[in-house]
This record gives structure tokens, sequence and C-alpha cells, in this order.
């Protein structure tokens, strides 16, 4: 039952907070998508109220009428096409739920979609990148240990920074990878990255007991932003400009995987994406750099 002393707008946020809990659940989000939909919904909800609707009951004019101010605002393209999906995911669970009979976020005119191409990195700069660690120390073995299994298995930053003892299968050269959405991949790794590997489990902290592969401090799991500081660290070291962004090394992985005849399906299972089209980018970076090196190096040339 609802509050009647707390304010409309309250009583609206609240009841949309236990409708988005219950739909987190049964689509298996993520804290972190669940917390993404919660912002673009609560955005899309201030709107509505300002127009005398609200994200229950907006209509197809209100939504229209909502993207349009977000490209007034100059939003990105980005951003706007997620916070249409946004809105489209929220009315159609409205109406498997029954709280809605149609569907305002139907029919909206289309939005042309424009993928920037992930920044490359030669395979050069990936070198430097992974020897700039100083080894002879445990913090900068770990690094490397780090760095090797990153370009090794295209893994994102969250998904190494969350690896346990137990996710690996030595033996197999098999790491077992919890990815988006709590989906579960077998992710395979070469002798170079095993042999850090090794290393470092020889030297890892038993003390304090931790499941981690890559314990932070107290044993917990290292935080992505604080390894993917020490990317940009060694990054800084290794002379690599532009500094690498958190997914450098994992475009790495995929556009070298490619340029050398890896199947397209292959690095799609190995990066653990759903739809294939994901992956599609990748081949778009690998014709860009053979342009670039026909361009650089034939005599006729630009």
């Amino acid at each position: 039952m609802t509050n009647p002393d707390l304010p409309q707008t309250d009583v609206d946020e609240a009841r949309l907070e236990g409708m988005l809990d219950r739909l987190s659940m049964l689509r298996g989000w993520s804290r972190a998508t669940r917390c993404s939909y919660r912002s673009d919904l609560l955005h899309a909800h201030r709107f509505f109220r300002q127009q005398d609707s609200d994200i229950f009951h907006a209509s197809h004019g209100d939504v229209l009428d909502y993207l349009a101010a977000l490209m007034r605002e100059g939003m990105s393209q980005a951003t706007i096409r997620r916070r249409r999906s946004a809105l489209a995911t929220w009315f159609s669970f409205l109406l498997e739920q029954g709280e809605r009979t149609d569907h305002p976020a139907h029919h909206l005119p289309s939005m042309r979609k424009s993928r920037p191409l992930p920044k490359l990195m030669s395979e050069r700069d990936v070198e430097a990148l992974l020897n700039a660690p100083d080894v002879t120390q445990p913090t900068g073995l770990r690094d490397r240990c780090m760095l090797e299994l990153l370009y090794a298995t295209g893994l994102r930053v969250s998904e190494l920074v969350g690896l346990r003892l137990a996710s690996v299968d030595r033996a197999a050269g098999l790491l077992r990878v919890i990815g988006k959405g709590d989906k579960e991949r077998l992710v395979p790794f070469g002798e170079e990255a095993a042999g850090w590997l090794d290393t470092w489990l020889e030297v890892r902290p038993r003390q304090p007991l931790s499941m981690f592969l890559f314990p932070g401090r107290q044993g917990q799991a290292m935080t992505r932003q604080n390894f993917w500081l020490r990317i940009r660290h060694y990054a800084q070291c290794a002379g690599i400009r532009p500094l690498p962004s958190p997914h450098t090394l994992r475009h790495a992985f995929a556009t070298h995987l490619l340029g050398h005849g890896a199947d397209l399906r292959v690095v799609q299972m190995l990066l653990g994406h759903a739809n294939v089209t994901t992956t599609e980018i990748y081949t778009h970076v690998a014709r860009a750099r053979l342009h670039d090196l026909v361009n650089r190096n034939h005599p006729l040339g630009g």
C-alpha cells in the first residue's frame, strides 16, 4: 500500500522501483544493468511528469516529445538509443503485466545506428605494453600476468578481476568465465599466458586467504577501475599514444585474431557476444587496417 502522505512523484518513483526489481529478477539482469535502466527510466519519468503524465501512462506522443527533447539537448545518438531501448523494454513489461493495453514505444521513427570503430592497437604496441611491468616485483609480475591473460583471451576487465582460483583449469588451458547476464563460457589461453600464470601462482600471496586469482586489498577482488589505472600507467611508460581504453586489449585480441585468419564465429564465442553482428565490427577494423597498409606502402597509394 502506498503512503498517502508522500508527494505523488515519490509514490510513482517508489512504484517504479518495485516494478523494476521484478523486471530485473525476471530478466536476470546484473546489478549494473538494473542501475542503468533505473537511471534511464527515472530520467524519462521526470520528463513525463513535467508534461502532466508519468512513466506508467505516457502516450506515443509523450515518447516522441521525450526523444525530441533529448536531441535538442545535444545528447549522443548512443545515449538516445539506449534510453529509447529502456522505454521499449519497460512498456513491453507493463503490457505483459496487464498494466497497459498498448505499447507507446512501438512504431517510432528509425534512428540510423553509427557505431564508432574500436581504437586500433598494433601488435608492436601490445608487445610494448606487455613488457612494461617490472616483473622482478610481485605487483609487476601480477600485472604482467593479468595483461597477458587479457590479450590471450579477450576477456573484459571486469571478467578478469573477477576470476577465481577455481576458474583456472591449468591442465586443459581453460578459464571458466562468468560474463554478462551471468552467462558462463570456457575460454582457452595459450602457452605464453600459461607460463606467466604458473609464475604468478608460485608467488601469489597466500594470506589473507582469498578465492580470487588476483586478490586486491584484504583478499577482495581488485576493482576494474584500479586495474584500468594500472593499464594507463604502463601505456604511458611504454610511450603508447593515444592511451588505451579499458577495452583496448579486448579489441586487439579480436582484431589480431581476425587479421591472422580466425573465423568470425570462433571470435564471437571467445568474446562471449550473444549475436555475431556485435563481433562483425572487428571485420571493419581489419579491413580499415588493410586499406591503411596499402595506402602507406603501395607505390601508388594515397
